[in-house]
């Protein structure tokens, strides 16, 4: 695999369809060190608990993906985990709830 070589993982996390998009390395095989580039798309840019834009690009360590499973168990637990927090509640909370105005 050369450098940019990406996978794409269409996926679903809380009824929102996400593209997953995975490059295990992305500074080449020849690197020494294997930085890893993930990217988050929600369908019609829907908020999600890691952006509010809907679009997310992460780089991060291939063996910290690697280690929860892969890129669709890494998104999966990293949303789950943030989900949880006050600020995405409240969006949750209100985006349910009818407006008059």
């Amino acid at each position: 695999m050369s450098a940019f070589d990406y996978t794409d993982h269409h996926i679903d996390w809380e009824g929102i369809p996400l593209l997953v998009k995975w490059c295990p390395s992305w500074l080449g095989e020849r690197s020494s060190h294997q930085i890893a580039h993930l990217e988050i798309y929600s369908a019609d840019r829907q908020p999600l608990p890691i952006t509010e834009t809907g679009y997310r690009s992460h780089f991060i360590d291939k063996e910290s993906v690697e280690a929860l499973g892969g890129p669709v168990a890494f998104t999966r637990a990293w949303l789950d985990e943030e989900a949880a927090s006050p600020a995405w509640q409240k969006h949750v909370s209100t985006s349910r709830q009818l407006s008059l105005f």
